[in-house]
């Protein structure tokens, strides 16, 4: 899948191949410490200005869910 800003497509396939790595070569051997979350970080800011240049509202993506009452659950 493509980013949403074109501009910010290489930042995503750096941080795709830098996550995937990781997850298979160490986080899956127990090393949780993430190397990547600086260059997701920046991917992160890149997507959320393409986000903002589309006029698209950012507030539902930046609210807390997951282990909140807000987070739907399969019972």
């Amino acid at each position: 899948m493509n980013s949403i800003g074109e501009e910010c497509q290489e930042l995503k396939v750096a941080y795709d191949s830098c996550f995937n790595k990781w997850f298979a070569e160490q986080f899956l051997k127990g090393n949780t410490h993430d190397p990547c979350k600086a260059l997701f970080g920046v991917y992160q800011t890149c997507v959320k200005k393409a986000i903002l240049e589309k006029k698209l509202d950012l507030g539902e993506i930046e609210k807390d869910v997951l282990g909140t009452d807000r987070e739907e659950k399969k019972t």
